[in-house]
């Protein structure tokens, strides 16, 4: 018995250890440290990366070969001078030096950019959230007055052009000049395309109300995406519709209202079609902007070196009102 109880006890423990765990007793359990897994450097597996990559190259090299490939030749055939015809002559940067301070032309295309740009903005992303605004407390028929806004845009750019060329007309007068008529401004009435003084913004018209309906449909899509809860706080609470616009609704649609800014500030500053159809540039430089400037500088006068520096600098251009436009609400979200 005093054996089976012995090895049902099990082996003998040295006496040494008996004052260790008397010690321990009522003391928390060491914590072992335990092997962490190395953390992953990317949320996707490599088989979803190599996907992801295969799909990407495709369009990247198209994007290359059709945008970053034809502003590099451009870059490079801004330093000659060339006609199309005969042999290059490399003349560095005087084509810059005379496009900043020898061509008055090009500061007045500039300015008349600059002008048409501010225009199409108001127009544009003005229009485009009122109507917007207005959409998301339209009980009935959302889906015709979108359609409607949204014609123009898929419009050929020829037609629109011929429309408000009509709608300008002073002889015979256009619908424009006879509605002043109705309302008994005859004295307002005038050739919107051919006076200096209306020139420019008659050609900037037309651009802001085609593209009106498209930047429309992307500020309703995040209108509708706020939560309709915090809306209704802000109601009981007491806030006005310009507080619940201003501290709810703006600051969650402020992403999209950025892209939507960007877009549209790029397209206007290379709006070329409407303006060109309209007008060419005329009375004058009235309505000149760059871009039809860069066109008739390498079409008409076939100095292809130095319509080549108007385009680089259009890019350039794209570029740093890109960078403001970022810069701008940057500081609104710091401050």
């Amino acid at each position: 018995m005093t054996g089976l109880a012995h090895a049902g006890a099990g082996p003998a423990r040295p006496p040494q250890e008996a004052p260790q765990e008397a010690a321990q007793v009522g003391k928390p359990a060491p914590v072992r440290s335990r092997s962490r897994a190395p953390m992953r450097t990317s949320m996707l597996p490599r088989r979803s990366r190599l996907s992801v990559l295969v799909f990407l190259v495709p369009p990247l090299l198209v994007y290359a070969l059709a945008v970053l490939l034809p502003i590099g030749q451009s870059l490079v055939l801004s330093l000659f001078r060339w006609d199309g015809i005969t042999d290059m002559s490399f003349v560095g940067v005087d084509n810059y030096v005379k496009m900043l301070t020898r061509d008055d032309v090009f500061w007045t295309s500039f300015r008349n950019a600059l002008g048409y740009l501010a225009i199409c903005l108001v127009l544009q992303l003005g229009g485009a959230l009122v109507v917007a605004g207005l959409l998301t407390a339209l009980p009935r028929a959302r889906e015709l007055v979108k359609t409607l806004y949204l014609l123009p845009a898929v419009i050929s750019t020829v037609a629109i052009a011929l429309l408000f060329q009509r709608l300008y007309s002073l002889e015979p007068v256009g619908l424009l000049n006879q509605a002043l008529a109705w309302v008994g401004l005859e004295n307002l009435q005038t050739a919107w395309l051919s006076d200096v003084s209306t020139v420019l913004a008659a050609v900037s018209v037309p651009e802001g109300w085609r593209f009106t309906g498209l930047y429309m449909l992307i500020i309703y899509a995040a209108l509708i995406a706020v939560p309709s809860e915090l809306e209704e706080a802000a109601r009981l609470d007491g806030a006005s519709w310009w507080q619940i616009f201003w501290r709810i609704r703006f600051p969650y649609i402020r992403p999209v209202w950025i892209t939507t800014t960007v877009m549209a500030t790029t397209f206007a500053l290379r709006g070329f079609d409407i303006p060109y159809l309209l007008t060419n540039g005329g009375p004058g430089q009235s309505s000149e902007l760059l871009t039809t400037y860069m066109y008739k500088t390498a079409f008409v006068h076939t100095d292809y070196g130095y319509a080549s520096a108007i385009s680089v600098f259009i890019v350039l251009e794209c570029l740093v009102a890109v960078g403001l436009i970022f810069l701008i609400f940057r500081r609104r979200d710091d401050s």
